[in-house]
């Protein structure tokens, strides 16, 4: 039987994409078995996240061909894509994800997500790498200044968030989520999902992407019959799971569970029992905005979806903290939007939570 390995793994780019590097550990026991890192030139974050993974497996393999190897990583897409559960769209993640799964047997191997502050010392591998890089340069660093963005002929990939229509549960402040519960639009939910069809009828997006959940449905149906144009419907735009809270009132669960609700309330890393910490949803809605900006470079995008995932996507946008979140709040039928540039993958807030449609 093969050893038990631990393979801890980074990697991050200046600018995404920018200058770019990997870091992995192997450990066995805590004892550190092999360190690996490298400069990957200019390629954005995800990429290197994957090569970071690619690098720690192909040292784990060397070091015991049947080893079971338990890889934890801070980056949510790549646990989630490698695990199975989150489709591939990008076409040169694919590529690194066919190329990891050939390193070592797929069923020896466990994918755990950390957060960032438990991934330290991979982080540290792919920051020297990225000082020594920096240093020794003598061309001029990349700019990635939003100005010039804005004034420059590019043209960016715009996506609108729209929340949906109002359910039974919103107006009582409820839990709402991915759940089974999966309530429908109240008749005001009805209206407002015709009033933000009308307006985006305005916008004249080219795509139009659906959360598969009814409440989402129904307003994307109203949108797609105004545009006259079908949509798509993808999980990674559900809400977020709020686990044994969905359909409880916030005095309920403050009630049932005191605890765990201090603590949702106080870090974006705390997930309710059987539900998903905020985190976690940043990181599928990063993995969203991305695929998106891939697939449809340059084009207007209606993503029809909810109040928590919207919330962590724009945080995602402007780089900010899970934490932001808590300081947002979106009402039923509003938009959102989003710039992405993609030449360089900036991105920039345009609106949040526009309700001017809804009065009318």
């Amino acid at each position: 039987m093969g050893r038990s390995l631990v393979v801890t793994a980074d990697g991050g780019s200046r600018g995404n994409p920018g200058e770019a590097a990997y870091g992995a550990v192997v450990s066995e026991e805590s004892t550190i078995l092999a360190e690996v890192s490298g400069r990957l030139g200019v390629t954005t974050n995800n990429v290197a996240e994957y090569q970071g993974l690619i690098e720690g497996l192909k040292a784990a393999h060397d070091i015991d061909p049947e080893a079971h190897i338990l890889v934890r990583l801070d980056s949510k897409l790549i646990v989630e894509q490698m695990s199975g559960n989150w489709k591939i769209k990008n076409p040169e993640m694919k590529r690194l994800a066919i190329e990891a799964k050939k390193i070592h047997s797929h069923e020896l191997i466990r994918y755990q997500w950390i957060p960032r502050e438990l991934n330290t010392h991979a982080d540290r591998l792919v920051n020297e790498a990225l000082d020594g890089m920096i240093q020794s340069t003598t061309g001029p660093l990349r700019r990635n200044y939003l100005t010039e963005r804005l004034v420059s002929d590019e043209i960016p990939t715009m996506i609108y968030f729209v929340r949906h229509g109002e359910t039974a549960m919103t107006p009582m402040r409820r839990f709402s989520g991915d759940g089974p519960i999966d309530p429908e639009l109240t008749a005001e939910g009805v209206q407002q999902a015709g009033n933000v069809a009308a307006e985006m009828l305005k916008i004249s997006p080219e795509v139009l992407i659906s959360s598969p959940l009814k409440r989402a449905l129904a307003t994307a149906e109203a949108i797609s019959a105004r545009l006259k144009i079908g949509f798509e419907v993808d999980e990674i735009w559900k809400e977020c799971s709020f686990g044994l809270w969905d359909g409880m009132s916030v005095a309920e669960v403050k009630e049932q569970f005191p605890a765990e609700y201090a603590m949702w309330v106080s870090t974006s890393s705390y997930a309710p029992p059987g539900g998903e910490s905020y985190d976690e949803t940043m990181a599928r809605a990063l993995q969203g905005i991305l695929s998106l900006a891939a697939e449809y470079p340059g084009k207007k995008i209606c993503v029809v979806t909810h109040n928590g995932i919207i919330k962590t996507a724009l945080a995602a946008a402007i780089k900010a903290e899970p934490s932001v979140i808590f300081n947002l709040d979106l009402s039923p039928g509003s938009i959102s939007s989003i710039s992405l540039w993609p030449s360089d993958g900036l991105m920039a807030i345009r609106s949040t939570n526009e309700r001017g449609h809804l009065r009318g």
